[in-house]
């Protein structure tokens, strides 16, 4: 279980410890994991009282902000372990009892939606998780996190022809509810950047304008730059992508280069010909709005609390994230001056903007 293997190298009050304001203690994202589990799973389609009778507000995500959730009494230590393999257990016997086809009168059970939403569920606090594990001292990734390979050599940008684009998931299959309905949008013919900004790049831009760097970053006694993430001093490979920035950075970048951040169409209607998806999550300049005929489903807090000109979307996917969730039509989101997610970009250029 991949989120057993992020924590087993770490003791009890390294869980439980605050090292963050935007980030939970991984006690708390733990719990939070098996409580969602329960209530989906083994309460809402199993039809079982809970374990711990209130214990799910707690794990409110909506309800109680990260900064506060180490107030909060939430489960810890061997109680947290317990209830771990215990609602496991629970949910395993629940599958069991359940008929999961395409057909199923219930939403959650039609095409193993709510198995697939508490997987999908999972591997995003794995990354949540990941975020916090930067600033531990030490912490030694597992094999299967790396950081991702340089790109290959290419054209550097692609071009995409203007005219109607079909954008978000189609109507069968694994999604989340902001990533539907599939529709049909107008664009104009653009040029994207075939690969993230690189570091090598970003590095030229700060030299140019005095820029701050990316988070993690400081200078070596060379002169260059290394990451000190996870209480390491590696060197900054220049032909990787830049992570680490904001969107307001990512905006300053594109002014500065004379071209401009993709809309999150714009971003969706060229993955098919983009190279380094999933190396880091790509900032877009789309807030975070519902598509045309947008319902929310199987519960309103998921996307709709969110929605408006307070975030931002980004697009692909990062390092950390598991690769069942880097899909063309996932819309991931943040406050545009937020650092600490794995977040990059690419650049895109119109006929008008030359003009």
């Amino acid at each position: 279980m991949r989120t057993h293997e992020l924590i087993e190298q770490l003791d009890e009050e390294q869980l439980n410890r605050v090292y963050a304001p935007l980030l939970s203690p991984l006690a708390w994202d733990l719990g939070h994991i098996a409580n969602f589990e329960e209530l989906w799973l083994v309460q809402t389609i199993g039809g079982r009282e809970p374990l711990h009778g209130e214990l799910g507000r707690l794990y409110d995500a909506i309800e109680n902000p990260r900064r506060s959730r180490n107030e909060l009494p939430i489960l810890r230590d061997a109680e947290l372990r317990a209830y771990l393999a215990e609602v496991r257990e629970r949910a395993l016997e629940v599958l069991d009892e359940v008929e999961i086809s395409p057909d199923a009168d219930d939403p959650l059970l039609r095409e193993g939606f709510v198995y697939e939403m508490l997987i999908a569920h999972e591997h995003q606090h794995n990354e949540t998780m990941l975020q916090l594990l930067q600033i531990v001292d030490g912490y030694e990734l597992p094999a299967e996190w790396r950081a991702p390979p340089a790109a290959s050599p290419g054209p550097a940008t692609v071009a995409v022809d203007g005219g109607e684009h079909e954008i978000g998931a189609p109507p069968t299959g694994f999604a989340y509810d902001n990533e539907r309905p599939r529709h049909a949008v107008e664009l104009a013919p653009f040029e994207i950047d075939r690969t993230p900004v690189t570091n090598g790049a970003y590095i030229a831009y700060m030299e140019a304008t005095g820029a701050e760097p990316p988070l993690y970053w400081e200078r070596d006694a060379g002169a260059g730059w290394v990451s000190v993430a996870m209480g390491g001093r590696r060197p900054i490979v220049s032909s990787q992508p830049v992570a680490h920035v904001s969107c307001h950075e990512a905006d300053a970048y594109a002014r500065w280069a004379g071209v401009r951040l993709p809309s999150e169409q714009e971003w969706e209607a060229a993955r098919p010909r983009l190279d380094g998806v999933g190396g880091v999550w790509e900032w877009t300049a789309s807030d975070f709005v519902p598509y045309p005929g947008f319902e929310a489903f199987p519960y309103r807090e998921y996307s709709e609390a969110f929605f408006g000109d307070e975030y931002r979307v980004l697009r692909g996917g990062s390092w950390a994230t598991h690769p069942d969730l880097v899909r063309p039509s996932f819309r991931n989101w943040d406050l545009p001056q937020r650092r600490q997610i794995f977040s990059g970009f690419r650049c895109v250029r119109s006929p008008e903007d030359a003009a």
